[in-house]
């Protein structure tokens, strides 16, 4: 053989296996969130408790964040925050906006670089399928995504709707909120065909290490299941969370406003109609659903030669109300809205599975997964690493978890404590250790007004303005101010 093709061979060789070494050296990433998922899963010790196996699976050798908080009470911005790695004060991107226009909203997002796109410039190949972004990857960052042809991420969806269908409104965005059995099959539902995308992804060969992301829909509304999982939760022994009819009496009028959620139905309508029941058993039909679907995802993983090189971050945008406080939706900045589930399993390195109640931030994750995989560090990143957490460095966690709901309204949760302080304002005070369900407001009370000033000191100074771009009609209060502009 030609010494020089023979060279040319042994070079090709070495390539390959200089590719294969970056490759198994480097952690894969399975980075897998589930929409409007609140604490009823078993894990979080919620008032409800779903039965939730392969979330479980995650927390044998992983780590669960008792206490995380999404960085905004709602999809859009929520997702913007922890891609970009920037609060709303620094984006702009304090409500709905569309993929394509989050890096428009100010010159601040425009610098940032999505976190897939961070892993892609740092050497990993990236995978998306279903709601990544809001609107799944409109954005555009993913190298491959397998769900863009899905016209609709919240389908499919019936003829005509089952429970709940109100009299639009001009002006007035219309809820997609509805539930019942639908469709006959599993096969039929999104989060079944992403699920189905992202296995036959770990089936394969990489010669690069990977940032894969899988978004579940469910059990964002219309809560849609087909029957099987509802007959999992009889109606006759489903409960319902804990309501006062009086909760709202002592919230300050901009806090109504501010939460005000039109077009949802409120617990005392369904209390009336008796379908109160029926909303918490298509809800946990959902998430027993979207459990089962994750489920078959971990198998594959475990069953492929990335099992023991790969880091489960599995994170939801934010929390729900099912009937607590006279509402069903997010949109507002008490703990059901804000708090939120965060796992991070480290398959190279399992660990007996720990709780940690410090409070920590979605927008915690970006910089977490750089130092988890020992990529640079992002300098415009505003969260901050759980590394120490996770591995019992960090002694004193000195960082609050902050929520904002729109220009001028904040929450901060510390380790027992939310405070919410509106833009004109007023505020509110709860002691989540004596009054979990923040029916007591305590801002008024002088002995607090020294943990009051404490918390105050985590507002930020500097509050970018409402992008242009964004797109919010949901209640009364967010129409006046964009049309005040």
């Amino acid at each position: 053989m030609n010494k020089s093709i023979l060279s040319f061979i042994i070079y090709l060789f070495f390539c390959l296996i200089q590719k294969q070494s970056i490759a198994q050296e480097k952690p894969n990433v399975l980075f897998i969130s589930i929409d409007d998922l609140n604490d009823y899963i078993a894990c979080m010790e919620g008032s409800i408790r779903i039965p939730t196996p392969n979330i479980d699976r995650l927390l044998k050798s992983g780590t669960l964040f008792t206490n995380a908080h999404c960085q905004a009470p709602i999809c859009g911005p929520s997702r913007a925050s922890l891609l970009s790695g920037l609060y709303p004060t620094s984006s702009g991107n304090y409500l709905q906006v569309s993929d394509k226009d989050i890096k428009k909203s100010n010159e601040k997002i425009k610098s940032a670089t999505f976190l897939p796109d961070y892993f892609e410039q740092n050497g990993y190949r990236t995978f998306g399928a279903g709601k990544v972004f809001h609107q799944g990857d409109k954005a555009l960052v993913f190298d491959e995504f397998g769900t863009s042809h899905i016209k609709d991420l919240m389908g499919p969806k019936p003829e005509t709707r089952f429970k709940y269908a109100p009299i639009p409104k001009k002006g007035v965005e219309m809820t997609q909120t509805d539930w019942g059995p639908y469709p006959d099959a599993d096969s039929l539902m999104t989060d079944y065909i992403s699920a189905e995308w992202v296995i036959e992804k770990l089936k394969k060969e990489h010669d690069k290490p990977f940032f894969m992301a899988l978004g579940f829909v469910r059990p964002h509304v219309p809560l849609y299941a087909p029957q099987k999982w509802f007959d999992m939760f009889p109606i006759e022994k489903i409960k319902t969370p804990p309501y006062l009819k009086s909760d709202l009496d002592d919230v300050p009028a901009m806090g109504i406003r501010v939460a005000d959620a039109p077009m949802m139905p409120t617990t005392e309508m369904l209390i009336k109609n008796g379908q109160w029941p029926e909303v918490i058993q298509a809800y946990s039909a959902c998430v027993a659903f979207v459990d089962a679907q994750l489920g078959k995802v971990l198998d594959q993983l475990e069953n492929s030669k990335y099992a023991n090189n790969t880091v489960i971050v599995l994170w939801a945008d934010h929390g729900y109300h099912l009937g607590e406080k006279n509402r069903f939706a997010k949109q507002a900045l008490w703990e059901r809205d804000t708090r939120t589930v965060l796992i991070i399993n480290d398959k190279r390195n399992p660990s007996q599975a720990q709780n940690v109640d410090e409070p920590v931030q979605l927008l915690d994750i970006y910089p977490t997964l750089l130092d988890i995989c020992k990529l640079p560090a992002n300098k415009m990143n505003e969260g901050h690493s759980l590394v120490g957490l996770i591995n019992k460095t960090t002694k004193n966690w000195p960082y609050a978890a902050l929520s904002f709901y729109g220009v001028g309204n904040v929450s901060i949760r510390d380790k027992s404590f939310r405070y919410i302080q509106y833009e004109d304002g007023s505020n509110e005070l709860y002691d989540l250790n004596k009054d979990p369900n923040e029916w007591k407001n305590l801002a008024s009370k002088k002995v607090y007004f020294k943990k009051i000033k404490k918390l105050k000191t985590s507002i930020p100074e500097k509050w970018a303005d409402n992008s242009p771009f964004s797109k919010y009609t949901f209640n009364a209060y967010f129409i006046e101010k964009s049309n005040s502009k």
